[in-house]
């Protein structure tokens, strides 16, 4: 609208000056006596309405070409839009095809796959699971034990590897047992070697709160008079230097409080089950090096978590130091193995 009244406000004033003209000459003419002064006026008046009537005109061809400018340029604005709708509308195709394909896919694919492997987790589980529970009524009912018995598993050794203890108990005979951790196997080794009718445990445990709680356990049992907790905190040890990968890496620089191994004597069995993995690099190397001197000739020692890579390693290591050892792999829950001298 802005653009049509700056076209029509030129032609208007074009008009009045044509008008404006047309009167004066007309005055002239009247004042030289050529016309009448009547005769003047009406030419004027006609004169006036002519220019308006002209302005009028070219205003509504102005006006024409305007509305028919406006309707090219809406059609124009359409036929962008419509391309443009009709882009998108095919863009929002190809991706709904594709994501069509990508569920497509895992449908066929990815679900049957995680499936299966959830499936067969399922039942590896399953199996595992059924193993310790047959392994724990095992024990239960040959050790005679009392009828609400700690836990096991997790945090604590699995009922298989105590299954292997209790063998080796019960072949052995040991005048003493060494456990490097304590806790609910404290309890159940102590149910061992009461049905061995002879043989003490001493356990070592690190953290005081939990040897305390460890000794309360032991005693809710009245196996005090076999298993005995000893406190011993972390102190120094020397460290090595290992290859991990191919990247040189220092050992744990602690192990338990040697002082704790005082009257160790006639040791013929070690249950490796501590320091925790934490605590630092191949924690666990120092129990065969520091307790073999307290050891029988044919001390056995049983290395828990030995599935885990650092546990197989330190295994290395005793068998590199100590050619006279072998090892055998038990098949435990966490993995188990069991060293001892050749042909013994």
């Amino acid at each position: 609208m802005r653009s049509l009244r700056r076209l029509l406000r030129p032609l208007l004033a074009a008009a009045l000056v044509a008008g404006v003209l047309a009167s004066v000459a007309l005055a002239v003419a009247a004042g030289l006596g050529l016309v009448t002064w009547v005769e003047a006026g009406t030419l004027v008046a006609l004169a006036l309405l002519a220019a308006l009537a002209c302005g009028l005109g070219l205003g509504l061809v102005l006006v024409r070409r305007s509305v028919r400018a406006l309707e090219e340029s809406v059609r124009e604005h359409a036929r962008t839009v419509s391309q443009a709708l009709g882009e998108d509308r095919l863009e929002t195709r190809r991706s709904l095809k594709d994501l069509r394909e990508r569920v497509s896919r895992i449908s066929d694919q990815a679900l049957p796959k995680a499936s299966r492997e959830l499936r067969r987790a399922v039942e590896v589980q399953g199996r595992a699971d059924y193993e310790q529970q047959v392994a724990w009524a095992e024990l239960r009912d040959h050790l005679d034990t009392a009828a609400f018995m700690p836990p096991l598993r997790g945090w604590a050794a699995s009922p298989d590897v105590l299954r292997v203890l209790v063998r080796h108990i019960e072949r052995l005979r040991p005048e003493t047992v060494v456990e490097c951790g304590s806790g609910a196997s404290s309890v159940w080794l102590g149910y061992a070697l009461r049905r061995a009718g002879r043989g003490r445990l001493v356990a070592l445990e690190h953290d005081a709160r939990y040897a305390e709680l460890s000794r309360a356990l032991v005693a809710s049992h009245g196996l005090d008079d076999i298993v005995e907790v000893r406190h011993a905190p972390f102190t120094p040890i020397g460290t090595d230097t290992v290859s991990v990968d191919g990247e040189e890496r220092t050992t744990a620089d602690r192990w338990y409080d040697r002082a704790a191994l005082a009257g160790l004597a006639g040791v013929g069995l070690v249950f490796v089950d501590g320091p925790p993995q934490a605590t630092g690099l191949q924690v666990r190397h120092p129990a065969l090096p520091l307790l073999l001197p307290h050891c029988t000739e044919d001390a056995v020692f049983v290395l828990d978590d030995a599935d885990r890579p650092e546990e197989r390693a330190v295994g290395d290591r005793w068998l590199a130091a100590h050619p006279e050892f072998h090892r055998t792999e038990e098949q435990a829950e966490k993995g188990a193995h069991v060293f001892g001298r050749k042909g013994i």
